[in-house]
């Protein structure tokens, strides 16, 4: 996201705790005004609001300052599964203004049936527009409410795995993605390549390489040959796609055998 929504262009955010201000990474949770959580969005003309509670809130302050390092299970041999109701932006409305803004605030409001992917797809442009830390209360109120194994949570965390990497945080995208494939029953295709390249970022590079191999593995026509990145991963950056051709000659100068 981004175009017509220019920083400039931003409302302010009102708090009483600092949400944005880039204090510890902006990992501050939405604050209280007496007793009630709020962190609000606003101008003269609009006003985006997301109560807590504050239960929610007390994990998101514990979540945001006690952060470990996300353990992963061992790559599966093989990676089929296209996944393609996950691996996509949530998208209430189309649009990329104040109007469409505004429109999924209404639909916040009104409780409407796609009111948790309008939360989704403000979250994200939130955090696309450098307001990360509201952008993450809004991400985590609405993974608290959402069913363990459904689709819709899976795409929300696959999403807010990348906002979270191209925010500077491959270890709490990495948690993000990890949860995403965690506990389903498909082995998507998407998992081997990002979760390698959130592991070689965060200097776990064997795990990298590990599950670089079941990319190879399930499609070794593709995943042999870097130069195939720009094809395979189009909305990648070129600087992440750089970053997996790292791990592509690590995995090159010694595959894991497997199992």
């Amino acid at each position: 996201m981004g175009g017509k929504w220019a920083a400039e262009r931003l409302p302010t955010v009102h708090c009483s705790m600092d949400c944005d201000s880039g204090h510890g990474r902006g990992l501050h949770a939405s604050p209280y005004n007496r007793g009630r959580g709020m962190c609000a969005m606003g101008d003269p003309m609009t006003r985006y609001s997301w109560p807590m509670s504050g239960l929610v809130l007390c994990g998101l302050l514990l979540a945001a300052t006690t952060v470990s390092a996300q353990s992963l299970p061992a790559p599966a041999e093989f990676y089929f599964d296209e996944d393609a109701r996950v691996a996509t932006p949530v998208v209430a409305i189309a649009g990329d203004d104040e109007a469409t803004y505004a429109r999924l605030q209404t639909l916040i409001d009104r409780n409407a049936r796609n009111a948790d992917q309008a939360r989704a797809q403000l979250a994200h442009a939130l955090m696309r527009s450098g307001r990360t830390g509201t952008g993450r209360a809004l991400y985590d109120q609405l993974l608290a409410g959402l069913s363990p194994r459904s689709t819709l949570r899976a795409q929300v965390q696959w999403n807010y795995g990348w906002d979270l990497y191209r925010d500077g945080a491959p270890d709490a995208a990495l948690a993000q993605w990890a949860q995403a494939v965690d506990g389903r029953l498909v082995r998507p295709a998407w998992a081997p390549p990002t979760l390698a390249l959130a592991l070689w970022r965060l200097d776990r590079k064997p795990e990298a390489v590990r599950w670089y191999a079941a990319a190879v593995r399930t499609e070794p026509q593709l995943w042999s040959d870097p130069a195939r990145f720009p094809q395979l991963l189009p909305d990648w950056r070129d600087a992440d796609r750089a970053v997996l051709a790292e791990v592509f000659a690590a995995w090159r100068a010694d595959p894991p055998a497997w199992p």
